[in-house]
């Protein structure tokens, strides 16, 4: 029989805020993050981003750590703290750190292209992290594009289900930076206005940053320390539909099939879903798909479902975890985030919830989809 697992703590810092209150805060009270570039230094300063709203100085001050490492380690740094405070833990000791990521140090080779930072890779900005909080016994890094954190989550839960750890930490981070913005700007998929997902006048996605860690514990070892378990990691699946290097299928077939190895595992029929936080990224083609893997899935019976991406913008590699502590905080405090931008619809696409909704929630499924049809669902239930 396979461990139950829960979350013992959590961490975010977003374009809504820095930490778990202060996202909380704006989620109910509608104060999206996307706005004109603040930080970045880019000539595409027509794009609204979820700019962090914290320099890299300000960042190092707030955890301490020194403002010349990568802003994705930064990132990274503030929410481990968070997580573990709240999971009661001094530091890693005894746990491994499981983070996803895309862009990594390329901020840094950046500064001092044609040479290359020691810090620009994706592993290392996890790895520095691990190593100023410490104690960790090893340190991953995943990076399957907008996937990453979601893949985080599921990698350390297996490493929990096989008994190789009691306990583990899994998350993402993600800056912004020029190879970031310029690289989506290629693929014309940038929204020069705030982004509508799901509406029909829907033009694109806008860029985010930040980062979100999670302590992930078999009930075990959060009885046994004398944790309170905030939720439960009921199901998870992940399908890899490689149907295009960038888009989506049509009928959402990757999609399709990770929420349905998702609801397997929970043990739960679709009709148990009370909220869904879609991956919607306000591109046309991502928001026809996923809308049509969802109706799939419910049978055309979709309950109440928006994208926090309004909010915070696309953090890609970190939206996966981002999404999950939004997820946590709706099933803590029984509310659905209301879609932003919203006003017209579009019959290729489901119909999100436009306004905050107070309610009970017990069950809440988090989709997080990545370049190459690799596509993730994850399943967060109340703990009773």
């Amino acid at each position: 029989m396979k461990p139950e697992l829960v979350i013992t703590g959590a961490g975010v810092v977003s374009a809504i805020g820095v930490g778990k209150a202060a996202n909380l805060d704006s989620l109910l009270h509608t104060r999206p993050g996307v706005a004109p570039v603040r930080y970045l230094a880019t000539s595409l300063r027509d794009f609204p981003v979820g700019e962090v709203k914290l320099s890299n100085e300000e960042l190092g001050a707030l955890c301490g750590a020194p403002a010349d490492w990568p802003r994705t380690t930064l990132l990274s740094i503030c929410a481990l703290q968070e997580a573990l405070k709240e999971a009661g833990l001094a530091d890693g000791t005894g746990m491994r750190l499981i983070g996803g990521t895309t862009v990594g140090g390329m901020d840094l080779t950046e500064k001092v292209f044609p040479q290359y930072s020691p810090n620009h890779g994706c592993g290392a900005s996890t790895d520095l992290a691990a190593l100023y909080i410490g104690g960790f016994e090893d340190a991953t890094t995943l990076s399957t594009a907008c996937s990453s954190a979601a893949n985080a989550f599921m990698f350390g839960a297996n490493l929990l289900r096989t008994g190789q750890y009691e306990r583990v930490v899994v998350g993402g981070s993600e800056s912004l930076s020029n190879y970031h913005l310029n690289g989506f700007n290629s693929l014309m998929i940038l929204d020069r206005e705030p982004c509508r997902p799901f509406d029909a006048t829907r033009a694109g996605l806008n860029l985010g940053e930040g980062a979100a860690y999670l302590v992930l514990e078999t009930i075990e070892s959060a009885l046994k320390r004398g944790a309170r378990p905030l939720a439960r990691l009921s199901g998870f699946g992940n399908a890899c539909d490689a149907f295009h290097q960038t888009a989506s299928s049509e009928n959402g077939e990757g999609a399709y099939l990770a929420m349905q190895k998702a609801l397997k595992m929970a043990g739960l029929q679709p009709s148990q879903i009370d909220y869904i936080n879609a991956h919607g990224t306000g591109t046309p083609n991502n928001d026809a798909s996923e809308s049509a893997a969802l109706r799939r899935v419910f049978d055309g019976k979709v309950p109440p479902v928006s994208s926090t991406k309004a909010f915070t913008g696309h953090t890609t590699s970190a939206s996966g975890s981002i999404e999950a502590v939004f997820c946590l905080l709706a099933l803590q405090h029984g509310f659905i985030p209301p879609q932003l931008n919203y006003s017209t619809p579009d019959p290729a696409c489901v119909m999100p919830c436009t306004s905050a909704l107070k309610k009970p929630l017990k069950h809440i499924l988090s989709n997080a989809f990545g370049f190459g049809g690799n596509d993730s669902s994850f399943i967060l239930s109340a703990y009773e």
